[in-house]
């Protein structure tokens, strides 16, 4: 059996949406957390961009996996997984986290929804957390269950996203404040839905917690959406880049930390939470990091398929390389190629003169700039 080009087994999981994604025509599968992750449909990846920016689009993100956290122990461990202070948090919050191993570099960084005063939800990138909880909790003899629930996520993303919810779950939804989830009710079970999602275009994330209602939610919202003009979608890469949101495996590995992704607002290093890698991240920061998440505009022909890195250098000496753009495409409203890409630390300021090597032998000229780039369309 083989979907999207792909040698199908046990080991790389259909999701509950996977045949209704199908049915509406995918193009091509990524695969993240071991599970079919829809990369492309009919239209262009600019095409997409516009139709997200102006409508309503239904993605099956089921690759987001849950890791469950619960008992006595689970804030304690997941206190200790993360750099950021989650003890003010509350039942109904999303918070973003980095977690971080004992040398400060990042494991993932999911979303935690906190469900109970002792139980909790990492939605997860692309990354074992499962087996690293299992592990630190065995070897410090916490008192915790961890496993994988069958929850599945839908997003609903774009401007439409709310008005669409509305029709389905009730006026109420307009409620749920941004990183806020609450419980509506899907055929008699009820359902946790946050307002969040890999766009900056707005939109809502439904945990589906029983992947046998799978088809029946996506049906429904497929139907309500007609009027709203909705379209099958996925995380869109020209999106992403301008928003300024970053992959996890892509722009960061185990080998950066979170002070080089930009994430000093989730970093504590006062001692007033202790976890894994508060040492190491009190001597980097002490030490100052060495390089740091930027983006790249550069000129040129639409640029190819970033599959592997491009060296980035400088822009005066050629013979010096100053980062490698990891994820890179054409912005149509920018009218130039974009890209991310850790930069070191003396050629990070915006405006930096740089060239950047794509994949298609051609060698285009650019330009450091601070992100999100979509502030540069205002």
């Amino acid at each position: 059996m083989s979907s999207g080009g792909l040698n199908m087994s046990r080991r790389i999981r259909r999701t509950p949406y996977t045949d209704r994604v199908e049915a509406v025509g995918v193009r091509g599968f990524s695969v993240v957390n071991h599970m079919l992750l829809p990369k492309a449909f009919q239209k262009s990846v600019e095409e997409d961009y516009f139709h997200l920016r102006e409508h309503v689009q239904i993605w099956d993100v089921s690759v987001q996996r849950q890791v469950e956290i619960k008992g006595r122990d689970a804030t304690q461990l997941i206190q200790w997984m993360t750099s950021r202070d989650i003890s003010k948090a509350t039942i109904g919050q999303c918070l973003y986290v980095p977690l971080v191993d004992e040398k400060g570099g990042m494991i993932n960084d999911p979303v935690l929804l906190k469900l109970e005063e002792d139980r909790y939800w990492l939605s997860i990138a692309d990354s074992d957390v499962l087996l690293w909880a299992k592990g630190l909790a065995l070897g410090a003899g916490m008192e915790v269950d961890i496993d994988e629930p069958d929850v599945s996520p839908l997003a609903i993303q774009g401007p439409k996203a709310e008005d669409l919810m509305a029709k389905v779950f009730g006026e109420e939804i307009r409620q749920v404040k941004f990183f806020r989830y609450d419980r509506f009710n899907f055929k008699n079970t009820s359902q946790v839905i946050a307002r969040s999602g890999y766009s900056k275009q707005g939109g809502f994330e439904i945990y589906l917690d029983d992947s046998t209602l799978g088809h029946d939610l996506w049906d429904t919202i497929w139907a309500a959406g007609q009027s709203f003009n909705i379209s099958p979608g996925c995380p869109n890469l020209i999106e992403r880049i301008e928003g300024g949101l970053f992959s996890y495996g892509n722009e960061m590995t185990r080998q950066n930390n979170p002070l080089e992704c930009g994430m000093n607002d989730y970093v504590v290093l006062d001692g007033s939470i202790d976890f894994i890698g508060l040492n190491a991240l009190r001597k980097i920061k002490a030490d100052g990091i060495t390089k740091q998440i930027r983006a790249i505009l550069f000129d040129g022909s639409p640029c190819p398929t970033c599959s592997k890195p491009w060296p980035v250098m400088a822009g005066d000496n050629k013979n010096i390389k100053i980062g490698e753009v990891t994820s890179g495409i054409y912005s149509p409203r920018l009218e130039k190629n974009i890209g991310l890409s850790m930069i070191d630390r003396d050629y990070w300021s915006s405006g930096q003169k740089v060239t950047v090597q794509c994949a298609d032998g051609l060698v285009r000229e650019g330009v450091v700039s601070t992100l999100p780039l979509v502030e540069s369309l205002i």
